[in-house]
C-alpha cells in the first residue's frame, strides 16, 4: 500500500500567500514622507516642531509612517516655492510661510495685519479656525495639517529706535507684503526677504533693522549682530506677524490606508496648531531674548503712548488689505471682523 503524498507546490501555497500578505503589510509599513522646509536643522522650528511631530506619527503608526526631513531647501527651490512643491508632489509635506508668495493667500494673510495676536498660541488657534471656515480655497491641492503664527515680531537694529520718527530713512527687513506696508506707514523703507537672508543682510548693512520674532534668534544669530531690540509691552500685540503652514500633498494623503490617515488626522487640527504656537514660539521667548540680554544688548519696551502712535500710523494697512480682498471677490471688512472675533475667543486669560 502506498501513502498519498501532497505535492510540494500545494503544500507551499498557503505559505506563499502568507508571505505575500506580510510583504504587502511591510510595504504599507514603510510610507516615507518627504518633509521640506527652509531653515537649518539646528533651528527652533526643526527641533521643537517638525522633528517632534514626525517622531510622534512614527510612534503612533508603529512605524507605518516615517518622515525624511529635508531642511534648508535641500530639495531645491526657494522658500516662496514650498507650497507649490507640496501641491506638485516635489515634497509630501512642507513647512513654510505661504505669504512669501505675495498676493496668493489674501484672505488668510489677515493675521499678518499689524497688532493682531498677543501670543502665538492665540494666533495659531485663531488662524486654524478662520482658515477652515473662510480660506481653505486658497490651499487647493494641499491639505493643511496645522497652521500657526509666531509670538509676534520684534524690531532688531544696529541703532536705537524708540520713536517712529527714528525709522525715517531706515531700511527694515520684512517677511511679507503686509509687514512691508506697515513699515512704509511708519516712515521706514521696507526690504522684503526670507528669514535665511536676514543675518547676512544686517551684518553687511543691506538693511538697518529687521522684523523677526525672538524665536528666530538661534537660527539667525541676530543677538550677535544687532545691538538694539524694540519689543511691545507685555500683554499687547507685537508689531507684525507671519502665518505658517504645515501642509501635505492632498493626493499623498488620499493614497494612505485608513489606519495611517487616522494617525495623520490625530496629529492635525486646532489642538496641534495651538501646540505648535505655544511649544515652538511662546515657550522660547524668555530663553531666546536672554541671548540678547547676556551679550549686553539693549532691549527696550515701546511706551504705551508711542505704541498708540504706531497703531494709528498703520491703520491704512488694514484698509488696503480690505480693498485687495474685495478685488478678489471677498468681503474684506467682514473677514477682518471675523478674524478679530476668533482672536478674542482665544485671547490669553
Amino acid at each position: 500500500m502506498t501513502t498519498a503524498r501532497t505535492a510540494p507546490s500545494v503544500r507551499l501555497a498557503p505559505l506563499a500567500a502568507a508571505l505575500a500578505l506580510l510583504g504587502a503589510a511591510g510595504a504599507q509599513a514603510e510610507v516615507v514622507l518627504k518633509v521640506h522646509h527652509f531653515l537649518p536643522p539646528s533651528s527652533n522650528a526643526h527641533v521643537n516642531i517638525i522633528s517632534p511631530w514626525c517622531e510622534k506619527i512614527a510612534k503612533e503608526s508603529a512605524g507605518g509612517l516615517k518622515c525624511q526631513i529635508f531642511p534648508a531647501m535641500q530639495l531645491g527651490g526657494t522658500p516662496p516655492q514650498l507650497v507649490d512643491q507640496a501641491r506638485d508632489g516635489v515634497a509630501d509635506i512642507i513647512w513654510t510661510i505661504p505669504t512669501y508668495s505675495a498676493g496668493r493667500y489674501a484672505k488668510t494673510e489677515v493675521f499678518e495685519l499689524p497688532f493682531m495676536a498677543v501670543n502665538a498660541k492665540q494666533g495659531s488657534q485663531a488662524l486654524w479656525e478662520y482658515t477652515q471656515k473662510f480660506s481653505l480655497d486658497e490651499f487647493k491641492g494641499v491639505k493643511p495639517l496645522f497652521m500657526h503664527t509666531t509670538e509676534g515680531y520684534v524690531l532688531h537694529s544696529n541703532k536705537p529706535v524708540t520713536q517712529m520718527e527714528q525709522l525715517k530713512g531706515m531700511k527694515i527687513r520684512t517677511a511679507t507684503r503686509i509687514s512691508a506696508k506697515m513699515v512704509a506707514g511708519l516712515g521706514g523703507t521696507p526690504v522684503q526677504m526670507p528669514l535665511p537672508q536676514v543675518a547676512d543682510a544686517l551684518s553687511k548693512g543691506v538693511v538697518d533693522g529687521v522684523l523677526v520674532p525672538w524665536e528666530a534668534m538661534p537660527a539667525t544669530k541676530l543677538y550677535e549682530i544687532a545691538k538694539y531690540h524694540l519689543d511691545a509691552p507685555k500683554g499687547s500685540p507685537r508689531f507684525a506677524n507671519s502665518i505658517f503652514l504645515f501642509g501635505m500633498n492632498q493626493a499623498k494623503y488620499d493614497s494612505l490606508p485608513p489606519n495611517l490617515k487616522k494617525v495623520i488626522d490625530d496629529n492635525s487640527g486646532l489642538a496641534v496648531s495651538a501646540w505648535a504656537g505655544e511649544k515652538g514660539f511662546d515657550a522660547q521667548v524668555e530663553a531666546f531674548s536672554k541671548l540678547a540680554r547676556d551679550r549686553g544688548n539693549t532691549i527696550t519696551v515701546i511706551p504705551e503712548a508711542e505704541l498708540k502712535r504706531w497703531e494709528a500710523a498703520t491703520a491704512n494697512v488694514d484698509d488696503d488689505w480690505m480693498k485687495d480682498v474685495a478685488a478678489k471677490g471677498a468681503d474684506g471688512k467682514k473677514l477682518a471682523a471675523e478674524a478679530k472675533a476668533i482672536l478674542a475667543k482665544y485671547a490669553p486669560k
